[in-house]
């Protein structure tokens, strides 16, 4: 039984719908540009769809932080004991913590762990129609065949880097591959620099962060030279898709305490649209910037103390 069977057919309907669309608005069933415009509209439709699930993402990632001065006091507490009865009673309390808070390590990873069964399905589907066969659902021969043989840029949607025919096509492909790795770093880059606390920069869990921030893109390299063209730009438009997401969520739902949260309160508060619970948060916080500023200079400026200023006295006779 092919257990991806219910999400090519989901896969099938969404690209031959869009395809039959742009048919109607007078584009050619055999260009390739329809066939890339259904893979776009393919892509509209399942980001859209995972907008809960994005939400979800965000929670949790906030609640992580917020849980991080908590788990680095338990991290202490289990420091240097390394028992087998230590170490379960550690994972237990992580876990306790983790559910009591709504909080999970791994949320970052969810939207694109839930799209890798899509990712799957539209890779075999453009396999079969590669081979111009009929797929499980609406993408009959006839179709597969148009799918195989139409051309966007000078390359057929079926062919991948590694079996390019032409140095245009292995351009062409190894740009998108190079695109949809820096997409990916960017966006998560962003992130890190931009919608993080200062306080959770050292913690486990942005370091676990950091190091996803190269794995992803390095993935993407590796296994992009092997995928079609169509794959690609499944991939390529969804990495776009969460640039712009990302963009909005860190612009106007920015983490407390991040450099995008002080960006935004400073453009509020230039503009005379800052909350009165922001405009208080906001008074709360430089007067704490300033109090501890002072007594930075403060403790610089102590009073020297007698054989420090006698000996400098001596300094100043000679």
């Amino acid at each position: 039984m092919d257990l991806l069977f219910p999400i090519k057919w989901v896969i099938e309907l969404i690209l031959v719908g869009f395809h039959s669309l742009y048919g109607i608005f007078g584009l050619s069933p055999e260009s390739g540009l329809s066939w890339v415009l259904s893979i776009v509209g393919l892509v509209l439709v399942v980001r859209s769809a995972l907008i809960p699930l994005f939400v979800k993402q965000i929670k949790s990632q906030r609640n992580m932080m917020l849980v991080q001065p908590e788990l680095q006091k338990l991290q202490k507490k289990y420091k240097g004991k390394n028992d087998r009865d230590s170490r379960e009673k550690f994972a237990k309390e992580q876990m306790d913590l983790y559910k009591r808070t709504g909080s999970n390590p791994l949320s970052s990873c969810l939207p694109i762990l839930v799209q890798i069964p899509i990712f799957m399905g539209l890779f075999f589907t453009l396999n079969d129609a590669q081979a111009k066969k009929s797929g499980v659902g609406p993408m009959n021969s006839e179709l597969a065949v148009q799918f195989s043989d139409a051309t966007f840029l000078g390359a057929k949607l079926s062919e991948t880097f590694l079996t390019a025919t032409t140095i245009q096509v292995q351009i062409l492909a190894g740009v998108m591959v190079v695109l949809m790795s820096a997409s990916q770093f960017i966006t998560q880059k962003q992130i890190i620099a931009k919608n993080q606390n200062p306080d959770v920069q050292n913690s486990q869990y942005m370091q676990t962060q950091k190091i996803l921030l190269y794995i992803f893109p390095l993935i993407f390299v590796i296994s992009g030279v092997a995928f079609p063209i169509a794959v690609i730009t499944y991939w390529l438009t969804s990495n776009f898709w969460t640039m712009g997401q990302q963009f909005i969520v860190i612009r106007n739902m920015p983490t407390d305490g991040s450099p995008a949260y002080h960006a935004r309160i400073e453009r509020l508060a230039k503009k005379g649209k800052l909350p009165k619970e922001l405009q208080e948060k906001k008074d709360a916080d430089e007067a704490a910037k300033a109090a501890a500023e002072a007594e930075e200079k403060r403790q610089r400026e102590q009073p020297k103390g007698k054989n420090r200023a006698k000996k400098d006295d001596k300094k100043k006779k000679k």
